[in-house]
């Protein structure tokens, strides 16, 4: 009864202080409002006690995390006031920070998303969040193995369902044959498009573009991220760990929206992003929240011939 008036009032707020909005946007307004009252239950805990008394669990996708309770876990850790995380398998190397972290969910979900103990999840009319701060992913797991020659491009790639329907952002075998056509002479080129044995799957179909076989065969000097994790020479815990090893030691990256490009995000340099639709575009994230995390150069590109434009622009050497 009270969370439906609460609705009800918060829903007024938004369309009194924002006019009409699509119904596809219209209650990510509201629900920035109902996390920010949520936090207000804590203030005493977060500035005036400052025990340990913050326990963090989370089972929704892997941008969400990244993007909100990554970073909130950090701010309570930072301040004193974390005491334990919970979340997917594979993520102990996210939250290297918590005095005690928990594996705990097989599968993420998209109802794990829309958790209001959060000070933001999904999408946000305001990304100027006062208990967040950018972890240090790149200091933490730079290191002297994952080096080459060649300065290192990630080619960060997925092909998933999305929403419900065939993939819409993907680097196509076409483009990627004019990206590392293009750039395959000036950097160490590393494709990643984990397998999903490799990660935790959420709600979303992995499908194939059969692209490995044909980048060994047409491309052999491109490394494959699944090779690197089957030699394993940095001795890494598990995929994500790899991951997190090899993208600490580049400042180039070509990506996708979603957890693809918000990890490389974490990561400094230049991040080339692919994304067709979604309602990042309506609330810019892009420009307002991935810039946030580790200072990064964020390229927002809509359409294949945009991609072009940017690698052209920004990747080429002159």
């Amino acid at each position: 009864m009270v969370k439906t008036l609460l609705n009800k009032i918060l829903s007024f707020v938004v369309r009194a202080r924002y006019g009409d909005l699509t119904i596809d946007v219209r209650y990510y307004y509201r629900h920035t409002y109902y996390c920010q009252l949520k936090q207000l239950k804590y203030v005493v805990k977060d500035y005036v006690t400052k025990e340990k008394y913050k326990r963090l669990s989370f089972q929704g996708e892997f941008a969400p995390e990244l993007q909100f309770v990554l970073p909130f876990a950090y701010w309570h850790y930072k301040n004193g006031t974390l005491l334990s995380t919970e979340s997917s398998k594979y993520t102990r190397e996210l939250y290297f920070f918590s005095p005690d972290h928990q594996e705990s969910f097989e599968t993420r979900s998209n109802e794990g998303n829309f958790n209001f103990e959060m000070p933001r999840i999904l999408y946000s009319q305001d990304y100027d969040i006062e208990k967040w701060l950018p972890v240090p992913l790149k200091e933490t797991y730079a290191n002297p193995v994952y080096q080459f020659e060649k300065p290192i491009l990630i080619i960060a790639n997925r092909y998933n369902m999305e929403w419900d329907g065939p993939p819409v952002s993907f680097y196509s075998m076409e483009l990627l044959e004019f990206i590392v056509g293009k750039l395959k002479n000036d950097y160490t080129i590393i494709y990643n498009r984990p397998k999903p044995h490799n990660i935790t799957m959420d709600n979303s179909d992995i499908y194939d573009m059969d692209e490995y076989e044909w980048l060994a065969r047409v491309h052999p000097d491109v490394i494959l991220m699944e090779d690197l994790f089957k030699e394993n020479k940095g001795k890494a815990n598990n995929f994500n760990h790899l991951q997190l090893m090899v993208y600490a030691n580049a400042s180039k990256f070509i990506s996708i929206h979603g957890g693809t490009a918000t990890l490389a995000s974490y990561f400094g340099g230049t991040n080339l992003i692919l994304s067709k639709k979604g309602p990042e575009h309506h609330f810019h994230c892009f420009e307002n929240l991935y810039p946030k995390f580790s200072g990064a150069k964020i390229l927002h590109a809509k359409t294949d011939d945009e991609v072009k434009n940017f690698v052209e622009a920004y990747f080429v050497k002159r």
